[in-house]
């Protein structure tokens, strides 16, 4: 090191020290930030870890109630609710009655959609934002007020107390947020890419189908996510149709489980809570980048 190089590391010393100082209002503040975001997960997610920690509980150990050894964290856990819930309650049923009406409404839903939303994005429809707006309008009104009608019509045709009629009562939920999302999405598609499929002979439907819905992959995905898990949480509906229990779907289901004479077995009715919350826990899970994806995709061109 040369004479010359001393200036020049005291004041690269004094830069690094600098940026090393950080003010103690500042730490302050990052302190108290992580804390109030730390209080409101942990608010959050106790209602999550009581509906676990009550379905690991055994019958006896509901009966005695909360405290001594059934504290917040219990000294025991069982998970003797989960195995009464298939064999003393048949929850399987239930759970493929869900599982169908999810799928089916989902698949419906995105046929749907698809086309709906590709036609209001390309297609010169006089009025088209009067009819968006009127399906979002749709999607907004209160569930309890379209009970009455639907029952009504439904009683009418003969279909009460049965599954598949809630496949389309169900598009209610899933179609005008799938129908949003994909006619925003569509309309970021570059309008050559269609233009180059239609003067090679395609037909709109094809350029739909082969052009624009691989385009929109994470869109149509995202869709599709949301919309099962609509169907799938659905409770109004189910049960203001269905009235046999080999008919139920699995929310609809949980109210007739844990009941006795003389006590409600909480473990029994959370084990079932758990059981239908994993699917869409493990959804969200493993798909939430699609979703992100999905749903930023079309705000940038």
């Amino acid at each position: 090191m040369t004479v010359a190089d001393v200036p020049a590391l005291a004041v690269t010393s004094r830069a690094v020290a600098t940026r090393q100082r950080v003010p103690a209002g500042k730490v302050v503040k990052e302190i108290l930030f992580y804390l109030a975001v730390a209080i409101v997960v942990l608010i959050a997610l106790f209602p999550f870890y009581w509906i676990l920690r009550t379905s690991l509980l055994s019958n006896q150990q509901v009966a005695a109630g909360v405290g001594g050894a059934n504290g917040i964290i219990p000294s025991h856990l069982s998970g003797v609710a989960y195995k009464n819930v298939f064999t003393q309650a048949s929850f399987l049923r239930p759970l493929l009655n869900s599982v169908v009406v999810a799928l089916a409404t989902t698949a419906v839903t995105i046929i749907v959609a698809t086309m709906a939303g590709y036609a209001l994005a390309r297609l010169h429809i006089r009025g088209a934002g009067a009819i968006l707006g009127f399906i979002l309008l749709a999607g907004f009104f209160p569930v309890l007020a379209m009970i009455g009608p639907l029952f009504l019509v439904l009683r009418y045709l003969g279909w009460l107390n049965t599954i598949w009629p809630l496949i389309i009562v169900y598009l209610v939920y899933t179609l005008p947020i799938a129908t949003w999302l994909l006619k925003n999405f569509f309309e970021q598609i570059p309008t050559e890419l269609e233009d180059a499929a239609l003067v090679d002979g395609a037909t709109r439907l094809q350029t739909l189908r082969k052009v624009v819905v691989p385009v929109a992959v994470p869109a149509v995905f995202t869709a599709a996510i949301l919309s099962f898990i609509l169907a799938w949480n659905d409770f109004a509906f189910a049960v203001s149709f269905l009235t046999s229990t080999n008919q139920f779907t699995a929310p609809l289901a949980i109210t007739t489980y844990g009941q006795s004479q003389y006590q409600t077995f909480y473990n029994l009715i959370d084990a079932a809570v758990v059981i239908i919350s994993i699917p869409i826990a493990l959804l969200v899970l493993f798909a939430q980048r699609r979703i992100v994806s999905g749903l930023t995709a079309g705000s940038f061109r």
